[in-house]
């Protein structure tokens, strides 16, 4: 009969290797060689050498016994996990449900999370603003006060599965005591027997309520911000934490102002007059009107930046800019006095044209960086 490897060389740890550096290589090694995930020809022996190995090193008096007599030290001592601690309880710890493990059925559980859609204007997003809003949750049954038990009576220990929530059945495969646990039938995974439910919740210990509450939207939030509101969510499970409440915000589109980022976009046409001369005009900002100078030969397309004029950064200081696109408006139709005045331009110009190798809204694209799309 072959002789046995020694354990630390096959959790391949020296052996000062504290308990949680033990822990750590045998969940590597487990996972790697488990049956389920290794098809491999040797994976099954392996494992249960894993297994073995690790059962003795993570007993301190069995290890001590080992380090001092070697497998000897452990000879008659069971090297598995037994029928408390079966492999079903070391892959619930290490791994959680997903590889074969399982959570304790009444064990506590954070309570579903709630989303609120919430519309507001476009100043509102600039500049923050309090909101009421109003949305239905499960809240604590306030006649049985969560138990779901009529008052004056008390629910039961399930006698089925001990109030743990869950039976377990043992097996014994080539791996050792394989453990199967699956929801108690009579209590439903909750431990305990309601013989006479709450007539207000039915016996589920929560009821539905309509909740309003008073937020405050920062400056700054954009269509499709999320803000979450810690705790105003769904009760949770088994004295597990409340749920968190989400408030997804919908921006309406403005009349005359856009928005990249934290800039603010905004359309001015002005007249060739305007335009050719110069002019001082008045620009609607989120701020009031102000003042902007156009300097003479302004061409259609043409930025200007009015800085500090944009959105506040929503998580850093200071705010954006807003850029003002200029467009030259042709007049549509003239009055006498006008067309004679034009005639009388277009014969000082002359009537010369010049070719433009790229077009306008191409150029319009570079200037604002695909803002013209």
């Amino acid at each position: 009969m072959a002789s046995k490897r020694d354990y630390y060389e096959v959790l391949g740890i020296n052996r000062g290797a504290s308990a949680d550096e033990i822990r750590r290589a045998y969940r590597r090694l487990a996972k790697e060689y488990h049956p389920d995930v290794n098809k491999s020809e040797g994976a099954e022996d392996r494992f249960k050498e894993i297994n073995e190995a690790y059962a003795v090193l993570s007993d301190e008096e069995k290890r001590a016994s080992y380090d001092r007599f070697g497998h000897a030290g452990v000879e008659g001592i069971p090297t598995d996990f037994g029928f408390d601690f079966g492999f079903g309880d070391i892959f619930e710890q290490f791994f959680g449900a997903g590889m074969g493990g399982r959570r304790r059925r009444n064990a506590p559980r954070r309570g579903t999370d709630l989303g609120y859609d919430l519309t507001i204007d476009f100043e509102e997003a600039v500049f923050g603003a309090e909101k009421e809003i109003e949305f239905s949750r499960m809240e604590i049954c306030t006649t049985c006060q969560g138990s779901g038990a009529e008052p004056g009576t008390t629910p039961v220990r399930c006698n089925t599965c001990n109030g743990t929530g869950e039976v377990r059945q043992v097996r014994q495969t080539l791996l050792g005591s394989m453990v199967n646990v699956t929801t108690c039938p009579d209590c439903r995974g909750r431990g305990e027997i309601i013989s006479t439910p709450c007539n207000a919740c039915k016996g589920r210990g929560l009821e539905r309520r309509t909740v309003r509450k008073v937020i405050d939207v920062p400056p700054g939030v954009d269509d499709g911000t999320q803000i979450r509101f810690s705790g105003e969510g769904e009760p949770g499970v088994n004295g597990g934490p409340q749920g968190n409440l989400f408030v997804i915000i919908h921006v309406k589109p403005h009349r005359f102002f856009r928005r990249k980022e934290n800039d603010i976009i905004i359309d001015l046409a002005i007249n060739v007059a305007q335009a050719a001369l110069g002019a001082k005009v008045t620009v609607p900002t989120v701020d009031g009107d102000a003042m902007l100078d156009i300097p003479a030969g302004t061409q259609t397309g043409k930025v200007f930046r009015m800085r500090g004029k944009g959105v506040p950064r929503l998580r850093s200081n200071g705010r954006g800019d807003q850029l003002v696109v200029i467009s030259v408006e042709i007049p549509r139709s003239l009055k006498a006095e006008q067309r004679v005045l034009f005639e009388q331009l277009a014969e000082s110009m002359g009537s010369e044209v010049k070719l433009q190798e790229r077009s306008f809204l191409d150029r319009l694209k570079d200037l604002l960086g695909g803002l013209a799309d």
